[in-house]
């Protein structure tokens, strides 16, 4: 295959650390409506899951029994946020809400409409939806 024909680069994961990887896939499963791929033992100790669709996931790490997540980054540092593509940005919304978190930074400009939220482990998210705004006419 030449390099003409083939697809450009994609991400297929992201790796973070979290506190507890059940929890953070269950509520990651709860907002964006995504499924557990695969659950087991880390390779270096510790378990992770991954979950997100069949082209994309999150892989959630925790560390072994006894040690200790590590404390939590600064924002940016090292890493700034993970964005999340929806179609309907205001029912994902009201998802994370309920999930007990607080989104913030909320904005509209081309190409599409954003806000965003930090988890337990203070790791950024940014939520976006490339959808057009359905206006009602009634």
């Amino acid at each position: 295959m030449t390099p003409s024909v083939l697809r450009p680069a994609r991400i297929e994961h992201v790796n973070i650390t979290v506190p507890d990887s059940e929890h953070a896939a269950g509520v990651f499963e709860q907002i964006f409506g995504w499924h557990v791929r695969w659950r087991g033992e880390a390779m270096s100790g510790g378990h992770t899951v991954h979950v997100g669709s069949g082209d994309h996931y999150l892989a959630l790490y925790s560390p072994p029994a006894g040690k200790e997540c590590p404390s939590r980054f600064d924002k940016g540092v090292p890493l700034n946020h993970i964005g999340i593509e929806v179609d309907d940005i205001v029912a994902i919304e009201t998802l994370v809400r309920q999930a007990g978190y607080q989104p913030f930074g909320h904005d509209d400009y081309e190409p599409g409409r954003r806000f965003y939220f930090f988890d337990e482990s203070n790791i950024e998210f940014e939520v976006v939806s490339y959808a057009p705004v359905l206006e009602y006419s009634g």
